[in-house]
This record gives structure tokens, sequence and C-alpha cells, in this order.
């Protein structure tokens, strides 16, 4: 977990404690709505399968100065864990997954896979990204079986695995079909058979389910949660979305605007499996949009400083 977490009160959102991480959800009163209870304290983890260690990213502008991107980011995320990333657009979110995944290198700071060094990209690390990359000239079954035989895996092995994969996402009938002829939500679902068939320790997704409709994201939420209860993998997730973020995630890390910071960090104490239109997921979601809204006040103003500050109301969805 972050360093640079709070924690706070029943519907009082003060910090009381910068190494400890707020809880939403949990305890449920009479009204139906979600409290915030303290988290527990003292508990020994092993190891972090992910560890941030005061991550900085910066570039050189075209003017020539440094923009700093991401500041000091701490981070730590156990193995099996599910880690939802929510703030507004530019703060480094996807960047930081990238890190990561070893495809950039940050400018100072580590980035820890089981306590080592990530060096650069890894098959225990697969990032699906939001275009997902499929192969249109290959089949779905030759698409999940690229990345194995990228490893180098022989031809009885990765049959085997792209069966089973495939069965897992509930495509098995559509193995010789080209991606093209498939729906958004069937495709998003390769790119999932895919890197799960390269059967990563570590699963980042980059907003995965943002162009899809409401429909096939509340279906998909419900196979990616199953997969993930399954598999035992570690997934960080982005989003924009905060009801997504409480609706999957075990913890929600809040990112400031640029520099990205993590503001705070929020558990998810809701039972599973969860809907986004349960009245306990919107009272959760709406803590954490509170905070989420100063920033996305922030990065308007500095978009729009043409002397008028322009001003999100607070609790509406973005």
């Amino acid at each position: 977990m972050s360093t640079n977490a709070h924690n706070f009160p029943v519907q009082i959102p003060i910090p009381l404690d910068p190494r400890t991480p707020a809880r939403v959800g949990g305890m449920r009163g009479k009204s139906g709505l979600a409290t915030v209870r303290r988290p527990l304290r003292g508990i020994c983890s092993d190891v972090p399968k992910v560890g941030l260690s005061d991550i900085c990213l910066s570039y050189r502008a075209q003017g020539g100065e440094r923009l700093l991107a991401l500041d000091h980011i701490n981070l730590e995320v156990k193995a099996g864990e599910f880690l939802c990333i929510v703030g507004p657009s530019g703060c480094g979110k996807s960047t930081l997954l990238h890190l990561i995944a070893g495809l950039h290198r940050q400018t100072s700071g580590e980035v820890l896979i089981d306590g080592n060094r990530v060096q650069g990209p890894g098959t225990d690390r697969i990032l699906i990204f939001q275009e997902l990359g499929l192969f249109p000239w290959l089949t779905v079954g030759d698409n999940v079986e690229f990345g194995m035989k990228m490893k180098g895996i022989g031809k009885a092995e990765r049959e085997e695995k792209t069966r089973h994969y495939l069965r897992l996402v509930h495509l098995s009938q559509f193995k010789d079909s080209f991606t093209h002829q498939l729906s958004g939500g069937m495709r998003q679902r390769v790119a999932l058979a895919r890197a799960l068939a390269t059967e990563p320790d570590v699963l980042l997704m980059d907003e995965p389910f943002a162009a899809l409709d409401a429909q096939t994201r509340d279906l998909l939420h419900d196979e990616l949660e199953r997969i993930w209860a399954e598999t035992g993998a570690t997934i960080i997730f982005v989003t924009h979305n905060v009801r997504e973020a409480i609706r999957l995630g075990d913890r929600v890390a809040l990112l400031t605007f640029r520099p990205g910071r993590v503001k705070r960090e929020f558990v998810v104490d809701l039972p599973r499996p969860r809907v986004l239109e349960d009245v306990h997921v919107a009272h959760a979601a709406g803590e954490i949009l509170g905070e989420l809204r100063e920033e996305i006040n922030r990065s308007l103003e500095v978009e729009y400083n043409v002397g008028v500050k322009p001003h999100v109301e607070v609790g509406v969805e973005p």
C-alpha cells in the first residue's frame, strides 16, 4: 500500500493516519448506505507482488522545460489483489502501467516484482491496451496462441492451453473465426484469453471496457471477476469510471492531477459479487468522487486558464 494513503471517520474525509488507506463500504447501517470503517492494523504481509518505490517521471516539453508527470509514487500490490487506479485525464494512470510492464523507464525510483527490480518487459507481466492489439489476419485461436509461440511453447501444449482459455472466456466455438467477425465484447475476451494464456503473474489492464456498451461491459465485469477468482492473478486495472473501480477492486488508488501522486487509497469492503446499480456501490463511489472532482477541477483550471475557473459539481458521475 502507499505510504501517502489516508484513513478517515464515517462521512468525514479528514486524514487521521497518513500510512493507512481509507475503507469504503464495510458495515451497512439501517439506511442501507455503506459506512467507513478503520482498517485493521498490525497485519504482517509478505513481499508484495508489485512494488512502486518513489517513482518519478519527467519529460522534456517542446519549450525545453521539464514536465513532471509522476511524482514520488509509492504503492504496494499484494499477490492476488485486484487494484483499481482512478484519476483525472492526464494524471499518468496509463503511464504507470507502462512502467510496471517495462515498456518505459522511470526517471527515478524502482519498480519491483516479487522484490526484484524490473529491467524491461517480461512474460510475468502482460498489458492489455485500450486498442487490444489483436492481429486481424490471424484466427481467434492463432491470436491466443501467439504469446505462447513467442515463449517457445510446443505445439501440443499451445493447442491445449488455447482450448482451455477459450473455454474460460466462453469463445470455444469461435476458435477458427477472424476478429472482424466478432463483436466488441467478444474481441475484448479474445484479448483477455491471449493475455491469460501466457500465464502471467500480473495482469495490467488499461481501460479495457471504456468503449463497450453498458450491457456488454456488465457481462465482462462478471467474466473478469470469475476469471480472476479462478486464476488467482494479480490485476492492476486503470479506469475513469469510479463505480467500475468499486465494482471490481479490492482497493482503489486515487491519483492527483499532474504531476500524478497517490492522493488517497480506499479499501473496498463490500461483499462480492457486486453490481454497478447497487446502492452500496453507489455510496462508496460517491466517497471517492468527491475527492476526484477536486482534481478534475484543477485540471480544468489549467486547461482553460482564461481567468474563469470552471467548476464541476460534486456528486455527479463524470
